[in-house]
C-alpha cells in the first residue's frame, strides 16, 4: 500500500510539473492576442455607437463631402442632382402620355 501511495504522489507531483508549464503556455498565448482583441473590443465599442446615432454619421459624410469638394462643388452636385431629376419627370411623363 504505501508503495502504491509513493507511486500515486509521484505521479501526482509529475503532473502538476506539467499544468505548471501549460499554464505558461496559455499565458504567452494570451498575451499575444491582448493587443488585437483589445483592438476590436474597441471597434466593437465604435460601431455599436454609430449605428446609435445615424444622424451623426451623416453630419460627419456632409462634412466630409463639403471639405473635400468646397461649398461650390456641393452646390454643382446639388444642381446636377436637381437637372437629372426634372428630365427623369419630363421623361416618365412623355412615356405615359403616349397612346
Amino acid at each position: 500500500m504505501n508503495k502504491q501511495l509513493l507511486l500515486v504522489r509521484q505521479r501526482r507531483a509529475e503532473l502538476l510539473v506539467k499544468i505548471a508549464a501549460q499554464r505558461e503556455q496559455v499565458a504567452r498565448a494570451a498575451a499575444s492576442w491582448q493587443g488585437p482583441l483589445a483592438l476590436a473590443d474597441r471597434c466593437q465599442v465604435v460601431a455599436r455607437f454609430v449605428r446609435s446615432n445615424p444622424l451623426l454619421l451623416g453630419g460627419l459624410t456632409a462634412l466630409l463631402v463639403i471639405r473635400r469638394r468646397g461649398l461650390i462643388g456641393l452646390g454643382m452636385a446639388v444642381w446636377r442632382g436637381w437637372k437629372l431629376y426634372r428630365l427623369a419627370k419630363s421623361f416618365a411623363s412623355n412615356l405615359t402620355s403616349r397612346p
